[in-house]
């Protein structure tokens, strides 16, 4: 039986995307030759990362001043490679604290300058999005994290600044519309919204590299990639191409208007079922809830491994909270079917049929 893969990352990908990639590891179609063997300095491949790079910015309405590069180490490398590239002596960088990433982002960026922390939700444990708050002008550039897996909470707006932005959108990009025309750097690690671990996608506009005086070692310096068309060293190939399959999946489905309507019905559905029953709250502010990660408590904790029981019971795998967090979290990215999401608020319905008013 199928099971309902409701994870945070690595996440689920199409079944298209991996029957093609399956397809591939056996023999990339016209070469012969598994996806796992062929040469990255090799026409396929340069092909394939050409296209990899291309469709992106078609996706994003990025033009020619943007370059899409494909480097290993997560997005927690890109922590510390955005300031060690951008961020000069005696600058001030921004950032708006919203949780663990951001955390982690700020405390890689105090190695490299000065870090003003903009805004912060850290007092009500990272709970909503802040607003009401000035963005100092003369900063180098302000980081953001659009959405955040752990608490459920994701910016609906930027930030009204005309300082550079820079986000760190590793588990929604690509999943709806969005105006990035204040961005200098974009950065996704591709295991929640893009495709497999092993890749980080980082969108740079050129502009902003070689205005530092800093050294920087050869691998970690951004024009080093850029030169070189990501292929510095063996990019990996694999979580490449499947990256590919599943851009191309998302642009056959009908882009990121059609990613974002369906997101929005199945981050509803959920969303519906928590105000409904008084079993269960939501983490989040209801204004900064995320389409990609819906995050709840039950009222009542005793009651959680029943509740977890009867998920189980129904095939459903990995919804249970982060451990700093707890309570349970339902991670929907694009590629999450909405018979899955069905599945899980109808146990959810009859729970709270079952306990109501006893929380």
């Amino acid at each position: 039986m199928k099971k309902h893969n409701f994870s945070s990352g690595p996440a689920i990908l199409p079944e298209a995307v991996f029957a093609e990639a399956a397809q591939a590891v056996k023999a990339l179609p016209g070469e012969g030759l598994s996806i796992l063997e062929i040469s990255h300095r090799s026409k396929a491949f340069t092909q394939i990362l050409e296209e990899a790079c291309r469709l992106p910015k078609e996706l994003l309405g990025l033009g020619d001043e943007y370059e899409v590069l494909y480097l290993t180490g997560g997005a927690s490398s890109q922590f510390f490679m955005v300031p060690m590239n951008i961020l000069g002596e005696g600058e001030r960088a921004g950032y708006i604290d919203t949780g663990a990433w951001s955390v982690k982002a700020i405390k890689e960026a105090q190695l490299f300058g000065s870090v003003e922390v903009v805004a912060s939700s850290k007092a009500d444990r990272f709970s909503y999005i802040p607003k009401d708050y000035t963005v100092p002008g003369d900063l180098k550039y302000l980081h953001l994290t659009s959405n955040n897996t752990i608490y459920g909470t994701q910016f609906h707006e930027w930030p009204e600044t005309e300082v550079t932005l820079v986000g760190d959108m590793s588990s929604d990009i690509f999943s709806r519309p969005v105006s990035l025309e204040g961005f200098g750097i974009i950065y996704a690690g591709a295991q929640k919204n893009l495709g497999p671990a092993g890749t980080t996608m980082v969108i740079v506009r050129k502009d902003l590299l070689g205005t530092i005086e800093r050294a920087i070692p050869t691998m970690l310096d951004y024009r080093t990639h850029v030169k070189k068309h990501s292929s510095f060293n063996t990019p990996p190939v694999f979580p490449i191409y499947v990256s590919l399959l599943n851009i191309r999946w998302i642009i056959a489905q009908g882009g990121l208007e059609e990613m974002a309507r369906r997101n929005q019905r199945k981050a509803d559905l959920v969303y519906e079922v928590i105000d409904h029953y008084d079993i269960f709250s939501g983490v989040a502010a209801k204004a900064d809830r995320s389409l990609m990660n819906a995050t709840f408590f039950l009222n009542d904790d005793t009651l959680e491994q029943a509740f977890l029981a009867q998920c189980t019971a129904v095939n459903i795998s990995t919804i249970k909270g982060h451990r700093s967090v707890g309570g349970f979290r339902a991670s929907m990215y694009n590629a999450m079917p909405y018979e899955s999401v069905e599945i899980l608020v109808d146990v959810m319905q009859k729970f709270g049929k079952k306990y109501a008013g006893k929380a």
